[in-house]
């Protein structure tokens, strides 16, 4: 069995106490890790606002085969960030999203959420300074990702913990309360869908809050743990250097301010080999190229999706994506499509008329991957390579 692949983390982070340093442009590093046992949540119990315990380790193995008649449709964007203190979209949250109305729909609709949903929690960032960033808007804005589409949020990121310990309960707090399931947090898997196809999410980053993909071995073991119960396996990942210099994918560790990032094409080979049927990236705040490894689709990076007065759309910042994939009941391939938007104005989505997500990744695929480049049509089709 192979499943799609999107890191769930789950359970609040109530009374974490966890210090963080400010770090460069976006993060604070916290000093001790999340604990390794947090209780799984799922789409319908995000709902419900609930959660129960259930060790990954030792869920029931599904005897049946995977329906290959039925098919589960995902769409995938890159890095949220709705606004900082001062600096809220006059709109409220769904003037952010109202450029793109009808491309976020699907059984599994994933974002990366960088920033907290609080009005709580000491910032990161000292005051007065001036190379530290830290993004919150109140809770009720996870309100407006429901309504533009998300059905699950990665947490996995530099900017989850920007107001520490507090913020990320409340962050968890509202995503629940708007029916949201979050993934990547430490050592569970999230359900988003059981039938007719069982579907898992799960999440990687590089700060000690969430899941990490700096350590391959133990990301491959969650990714292998997943598949034995889902059909279809999503694994996202928030990786890799930032800004306009960073559109290809290296080989090795790619390092940031300082901080280790990810070894990324080692880590998404690893989660494919594990069982992951699609891997979704974002971090580097650019478009990167999508390659087609063991019949599978890994997007290293999506770029940034919403940037309300947080990200630079300067240097390929403000060109974006929608990644839609269809696939059916055991992992497998039917269909994909690259639907291009552009970040205008203060950051909100909107379609891009010059289409130019589509020339950017067909570009950036066949310099970095050769013969394993996805093929990207005139008008964003996605096949494999023959």
């Amino acid at each position: 069995m192979r499943g799609v692949v999107l890191l769930a983390g789950v359970a609040a982070l109530v009374g974490l106490g966890v210090a963080l340093a400010a770090r460069g442009n976006s993060e604070a590093t916290p000093t001790s890790s999340v604990p390794e046992e947090t209780a799984p949540v799922t789409s319908t119990q995000a709902s419900a606002g609930t959660s129960t315990d259930s060790d990954t380790s030792t869920e029931p193995v599904p005897t049946e085969e995977p329906p290959l008649d039925e098919s589960v449709t995902i769409a995938a964007v890159g890095d949220i960030a709705m606004g900082r203190d001062g600096f809220l979209p006059e709109g409220g949250p769904e003037s952010l999203f109202a450029g793109v109305s009808g491309l976020l729909r699907g059984d599994v609709v994933l974002g990366n959420l960088e920033q907290a949903l609080t009005r709580s929690g000491a910032s990161k960032c000292d005051a007065g300074s001036t190379n530290c960033f830290a993004f919150r808007t109140p809770p009720s804005y996870a309100e407006g990702l429901a309504g533009a589409g998300f059905n699950v949020l990665s947490v996995a990121n530099n900017h989850a913990y920007d107001y520490g310990s507090t913020g990320q309960a409340d962050t968890l707090r509202a995503l629940e309360r708007a029916g949201l399931a979050y993934a990547g947090l430490i050592g569970k898997v999230t359900r988003l869908q059981e039938e007719p196809v069982r579907v898992a999410v799960l999440g990687f980053g590089f700060y000690s809050t969430a899941e990490s993909l700096l350590d391959i071995t133990r990301a491959a073991g969650l990714v292998e743990r997943a598949d034995r119960w889902a059909d279809i396996v999503l694994v996202t990942f928030h990786g890799g250097a930032e800004g306009s210099g960073a559109s290809r994918v290296p080989r090795g560790m790619e390092v940031f301010l300082g901080e280790q990032r990810g070894d990324l094409r080692s880590f998404a080979h690893a989660a494919v080999d594990a069982g992951a049927d699609l891997v979704v990236g974002h971090g580097p705040h650019v478009l990167r190229g999508m390659e087609w490894y063991k019949q599978r689709l890994i997007a290293y990076s999506l770029g940034n999706f919403v940037g309300n007065h947080t990200f630079s759309t300067d240097g390929g910042g403000g060109v974006s994506g929608v990644l839609r994939v269809t696939l059916r009941g055991d992992g497998s391939w039917v269909k994909g499509k690259l639907a291009p938007t552009a970040l205008v104005g203060a950051g909100a989505a909107v379609r891009d008329p010059a289409e130019r997500a589509h020339g950017v990744v067909r570009g950036l695929s066949k310099q970095d991957f050769g013969a394993r480049a996805i093929r990207v049509s005139e008008t964003g089709a996605l096949s494999p390579p023959s």
